[in-house]
């Protein structure tokens, strides 16, 4: 079944997108029709059923044979929105789509766009980049060939057959926040809104029927070009939370949701240089500190690589920690130390402290080589003796002088005064 959709409406929330080839040549595009069917159990409540059906977006014009007759296809045709237009340089594999029915939840309006009509049926269809890097709902209307009784809303879907062909047009949603309308003096409303902690804060509103603008970030000009992208000031911690972005023409409104997660990587330093030397048997206390970071999670650990390489590094087990530090901008910092014993099998060993945390895609590492030289029992004996002969001459000037020392103490009890 194939049917006619017309996009009226795209809403784009976005990062950066690698270019790599027009997608505008993509002329279909496999999607999941979410479709959902409301009946009311003993109680007299509703319940919903969700039934995922095979469809696909197809590009083209009006009386266009679908391009794969076993789903139910969205045919897309002539409309001044393109959705492509936002995901160009992608490929098909790295696109999830899925379109959904859509109830204006108003009393029955016609668009105000060529083509339209009050009993028109609505759909979204929302694609994700697999790795995050957009998300784009759009607004696909149809016009049915017999209209359904009624408003369409959860309780009044107008049924859709297996292979049905479907004529649409399509809105458009992402972050940065852009939209396109299919026709100029549209009543448009656009909002930003913060949520952190359960409190919610509106930063922007524009209202282009009565020209009122409340707060900044948004540029009027750029909204006249469908651009709604916020601008933040510097971001601190305060900023986290989620950012939301409407945008509303009757009788359609769409959002996004934008959580925006502060991040600061973490600086690691040792307490030692690139090299140390120690003797057999020698210790030395050895610290790797991670300051500075956001959020709180750190993963420190500490191995060994033994020399001439071949072994796996090991996992030192006599890692101590201190507590997180928290700092005054917020962030944090953490200490792993251990105890050094030197040995002479250990000596060239390369000790690594390796630091994971959210903020970097790759651990960093920081290390030292170890150099262990041979005790010398000749100049430790040397230095013992050495030691102990001056404690001996010590104590004979002693032994020597008290005798003297008390002679002369009494010698001087004796004197007349």
């Amino acid at each position: 079944m194939s049917l006619n959709v017309n996009i009226l409406l795209c809403l784009f929330l976005c990062g950066e997108v690698p270019g790599i080839q027009s997608f505008e040549q993509v002329p279909w595009l496999p999607c999941q029709l979410v479709d959902e069917s409301v009946t009311f159990n003993d109680e007299g409540h509703a319940e919903t059923e969700y039934q995922h059906r095979d469809a696909g977006l197809q590009f083209g014009h009006p009386g266009d044979s679908a391009l794969n007759p076993n789903t139910i296809t969205f045919l897309v045709t002539g409309s001044k929105v393109d959705m492509r237009k936002y995901i160009e340089g992608v490929v098909e594999h790295q696109l999830q789509c899925e379109i959904r029915r859509y109830s204006t939840e108003s009393p029955q309006m016609r668009w105000p766009g060529l083509g339209a009509q009050e009993h028109d049926i609505w759909f979204t269809c929302t694609i994700r980049h697999t790795d995050g890097v957009f998300i784009i709902t759009s607004f696909l209307r149809h016009t049915p060939a017999t209209p359904t009784p009624g408003q369409a809303h959860y309780l009044n879907w107008a049924a859709i057959a297996d292979r049905a062909a479907l004529t649409t047009s399509m809105k458009q949603q992402s972050l940065h926040c852009q939209f396109d309308v299919d026709h100029k003096a549209a009543d448009l409303t656009v909002e930003w809104r913060f949520q952190r902690r359960g409190e919610r804060t509106t930063l922007f509103s524009h209202s282009s029927r009565s020209g009122q603008t409340e707060g900044s970030g948004v540029p009027l000009n750029a909204i006249g070009r469908g651009d709604a992208s916020l601008t933040l000031p510097l971001t601190k911690q305060s900023s986290e939370g989620t950012y939301v972005c409407h945008v509303s023409v009757p009788p359609l409104f769409g959002s996004h949701d934008i959580t925006l997660q502060i991040m600061e990587s973490p600086r690691v330093s040792l307490n030692v240089d690139s090299t140390i030397s120690l003797v057999d048997r020698g210790e030395q206390k050895v610290v790797c500190e991670a300051e500075g970071y956001y959020p709180l999670d750190v993963e420190m650990e500490w191995f060994r690589e033994p020399s001439g390489g071949g072994l796996l590094p090991e996992k030192l087990d006599t890692v101590l920690y201190s507590s997180h530090r928290h700092h005054q901008d917020g962030t944090y910092s953490l200490s792993a130390f251990f105890l050094l014993h030197a040995s002479l099998h250990d000596s060239g060993s390369k000790y690594f402290c390796r630091v994971s945390h959210s903020s970097q895609r790759m651990p960093i590492r920081k290390s030292f080589t170890l150099n262990v030289t041979e005790y010398d029992s000749w100049n430790a004996a040397l230095w013992f003796f050495s030691g102990f002969g001056f404690i001996l001459v010590m104590v004979a000037t002693l032994f020597v002088m008290l005798p003297r020392l008390s002679s002369a103490r009494k010698a001087n009890q004796r004197k007349p005064y």
